[in-house]
């Protein structure tokens, strides 16, 4: 009976589930008693696509530390669930005509069997979906406490309108004026908007990051996305006019080198300060720059602008500099105009070189003339041609002159010292039928007011199709009067909001859903939530290290000002698994071709039976690359447990790696051997030798040196050398005399990694309950020291011999030892010896 993983895989897969092996506790005993540990994958959108295998990398590694951590005494909290809603599913539903429920119902369906056929061990009674009206009725209960606290509220903003698409997109999904999933042109448009105040919390976001044991890069990723400056305000007046405008400048030390002003197409002021001669030229810019979206304009390499024809006085020198419209300032950033210094600034230098506008040098240093190159490197320089009748700064380093001019301008009432950031409120709207309905009617006084709380879920009405109105409005707005139209307690009348909620909505706090997802009541137990919480571990991509985390956190932070939850931060610790990329195959055309369609011939690669070579890269997995890797397929060949040791082994979790499926080849054959160790493959049996309970010395001090170094691999996410020692021991024992006690110790330490044949030799050897049951085996540290001891022995001090010795041997018993050694005695050549130097542990010298 050889090691065929099909016959028993699905077997223990069954035996879990049947045995609730992995229901986490939640008895007041086992809380009371046990140490918690929350481990959490980023739950997947459940795509028609299905998984390919760097989907389970993240999933295998949390498995593994899961099961360890059980076996370590710790009750577990590792749960699975489905971020469901979203632009997909609907864009899917109006393809094949089909509601988005079932859509994502089918998806789920094959995004749960394809993970149950891993074997992972998360607790299936804790499932949730983002779209399940149990769920969502308490997403929607959130938002009411964030409007509730002024954090949530109506605003006119400018927003990427997708005429297609029938929705508002974000910026990072607009390049060059179309949405990047379909090409379909996008335009910017002014609407009404929910907004969420993530600004309120920018500061306690940067701070508590401090505290959390996060990447450093992801740290910064975040810290730079809110963007926090310490600066000024600075008030310039429109010369001429009663007109001002305020800049914020994090250099006010660099105001005497301010040669221009730019103001945001989009800015109040522009209309009313630009002259007659202008405001042909500046009306055509403005418009062509309201469809280009805020990345576009602030990445394009090419700096335009138009002048107003108006100009603005400095006001540290009195002198009138000329107002620029530009598309690289934004109304939604700052205060939407700013000053430039293009002898210190490239950006601004590039476009005074443009324009021909006046460079001033006010920074000493640079390399080269200051009209030929902005000196940008000029934090710690000196302040030259920046003096007035007022106030000399010059000869001063940067950060005295920041501070004198600083308060300087607050004397004058030119300004105000200021901190600004980058980040802006959370645009919380989306024009979509597949979301989040908001709790929220609008009256016909113009006043919107929230739902009564007992009247939730706002359940998703059903409607005719799921794109926009002819007239613009929503999908939710074909729903008809009957859930329209709507009539509170009190009496007043009101209609619906019909736009939904953002995809972001449901997975801000879906970690906290998992301690209590049964709960009818409240979102989640306080004494539940208590105990759980901060996650312990959370593991995903990077691709989320800004935006999701961000909201996350923003969110779990509203939820403890409001008394809800015992914690500051949702993630304790983070950790992103690196991406499993694939070989592509592409000929010179243009055109991919799958793995099956190729063959290597003289290390080149060939479409099969021609003379047509292929270049072979190494890419993200994609359906149009054709290099789509499933892993049912690996399974169906080789096996769960050896796809999971494949994946771990690798490299180190974090890293970037390609995927090679006849890499799995290699730990199946380490699985075989390890069946062959136990298993007499002719009778299926336990093999009779190791029934005798015998096994040496070197054997036992192999198993608990593997048990000692993939615990503290384990412990340290290090899966590919934790693997790799599991590989020693077996080659290691080989041979040996094993006892069974000894191989179902060390099935114990392989079960994480393999569980199903760790289950299946378990229940071999004849041991009682599920091997995933069983404690962590403890190191016994003194099979781990040499019983004995290697000295050379050497003759008037050149080495002859090497002995081994009891590590507690006398030194009369290891001179006798010593001159008893054949090689010895043949290079002493009968004589008798002067002296014998023991040197300990070390070596033996006889002097003749």
């Amino acid at each position: 009976m050889r090691y065929d993983p099909s016959k028993i895989e699905k077997k223990w897969q069954d035996a879990w589930e049947e045995q609730g092996a992995f229901v986490t506790a939640t008895d007041k005993e086992t809380l009371a008693e046990k140490p918690k540990y929350y481990i959490l994958d980023m739950f997947p959108y459940p795509s028609g696509a299905g998984l390919h295998v760097g989907h389970p990398e993240g999933y295998t590694a949390t498995d593994i530390l899961a099961r360890y951590k059980r076996m370590k005494g710790f009750n577990v909290m590792h749960p699975m669930g489905w971020d469901a809603f979203g632009l997909p599913a609907e864009r899917s539903a109006i393809r094949e005509d089909i509601h988005p429920a079932q859509i994502t119902k089918r998806n789920v369906d094959n995004f749960r069997g394809q993970i149950r056929r891993l074997g992972f061990s998360y607790d299936w009674t804790r499932e949730v979906s983002t779209t399940d009206e149990s769920y969502y009725k308490w997403t929607q209960w959130i938002f009411l406490k964030l409007h509730e606290k002024g954090l949530a509220y109506l605003n006119e903003v400018p927003v990427n309108w997708c005429e297609a698409q029938g929705t508002v997109l974000s910026n990072e999904e607009v390049k060059d004026g179309k949405y990047v999933e379909t090409g379909d042109p996008v335009e910017r448009r002014n609407m009404k908007q929910w907004m969420l105040k993530i600004t309120a919390y920018a500061q306690e976001l940067i701070d508590d990051l401090d505290d959390l044991d996060w990447p450093e890069h992801v740290k910064k990723m975040q810290r730079d996305w809110i963007g926090r400056s310490e600066g000024a305000e600075v008030d310039f007046k429109v010369s001429g006019t009663d007109d001002k405008f305020t800049v914020f400048t994090t250099r006010p030390d660099t105001l005497f080198g301010a040669t221009y002003c730019v103001l945001a197409p989009e800015h109040a002021l522009v209309d009313s300060i630009t002259t007659a001669e202008q405001k042909d030229a500046v009306d055509t810019y403005v418009a062509a720059a309201k469809n280009r979206s805020d990345r576009d304009r602030t990445d394009a390499k090419e700096k335009t602008g138009v002048f107003t024809g108006a100009y603005a006085k400095n006001p540290v020198n009195g002198k009138d500099i000329p107002i620029w419209v530009a598309d690289y300032v934004l109304a939604t950033y700052g205060t939407g105009a700013i000053m430039a210094v293009p002898g210190h600034d490239e950006r601004d230098h590039e476009f005074a070189k443009t324009f021909g506008l006046d460079i001033v040098e006010v920074v000493s240093g640079g390399d080269k003339p200051i009209d030929e190159e902005a000196y940008t490197d000029n934090a710690e320089g000196k302040l030259v041609n920046s003096s007035n009748d007022d106030i000399s700064i010059d000869g001063l380093l940067v950060p005295d002159a920041k501070a004198k001019i600083s308060d300087w301008l607050e004397d004058k009432g030119f300004g105000k010292k200021k901190v600004q950031y980058k980040l802006r409120d959370w645009l919380f709207s989306r024009q979509r039928y597949w979301g989040e309905p908001f709790p929220m009617v609008h009256l016909e006084d113009g006043s919107v007011v929230p739902v009564p709380v007992e009247e939730l879920p706002v359940k998703l009405p059903a409607v005719d199709e799921y794109k926009p109105t002819a007239d613009g409005k929503p999908p939710l707005a074909r729903a008809g009067d009957d859930w329209m139209m709507v009539t509170l307690p009190d009496g007043r009348t009101g209609v619906r909001e019909t736009n939904t909620m953002p995809q972001w909505a449901g997975s801000c706090w879906y970690y906290l859903r998992y301690l209590d997802p049964k709960n009818d009541n409240a979102p989640f137990d306080p004494d539940i939530e208590k105990y759980w919480m901060p996650v312990d571990l959370y593991v995903g991509g990077v691709e989320h290290a800004v935006l999701h985390l961000l909201y996350a956190r923003f969110w779990h932070k509203v939820l403890f000002d409001c008394g809800l939850v015992t914690t500051r931060e949702p993630f304790q610790k983070l950790f992103n698994q690196g991406m499993i990329l694939a070989y592509s195959y592409q000929s010179d055309a243009g055109k991919y071709y799958h793995p099956d369609e190729v063959e290597e011939k003289d290390g080149k690669w060939f479409v099969k039976g021609t003379d047509e070579e292929v270049n072979t890269q190494i890419e993200k997995m994609s359906k149009s690359r054709l290099n789509v890797v499933n892993p049912d397929d690996v399974i169906a060949k080789y096996g769960a447990d050896a796809m999971r040791l494949y994946e771990m082994f690798m490299g180190p979790l974090e890293q970037v790696k390609p995927w090679q499926t006849s890499g799995v080849d290699g730990v199946f054959r380490f699985l075989a051997r390890v069946w062959r160790l136990i298993v007499d493959e002719e009778t299926g049996e336990v093999l009779e030798s190791l029934k005798n309970g015998k096994t040496t010395p070197d054997a036992e001090k192999a198993l608990h040196r593997t048990i000692k170094k993939v615990q503290e691999d384990t412990e340290g996410m290090r899966f590919n050398t934790a693997i790799s020692a599991m590989m020693s021991f077996v080659n290691d024992v080989n041979g040996k005399e094993l006892s069974v006690d000894v191989m179902a110790t060390f099935l114990t330490v392989l079960g994480p990694y393999a569980p199903h044949i760790a289950e299946e030799l378990w229940e071999k050897l004849g041991r009682e309950g599920l091997a995933c049951k069983a404690d962590w085996p403890a190191v016994d540290e003194s099979k781990l020291v040499d019983a004995t001891v290697k000295l050379g022995v050497a003759i008037n001090g050149k080495r002859r011999d090497e002995i081994e010795v009891d590590k507690d041997a006398s030194k009369e018993d290891i001179e006798k030892l010593a001159l008893a050694s054949e090689k010895a005695q043949k290079f002493m050549d009968g004589k008798t010896p002067k002296k014998v130097i023991v040197v300990p542990g070390r070596m033996v010298n006889i002097v003749v």
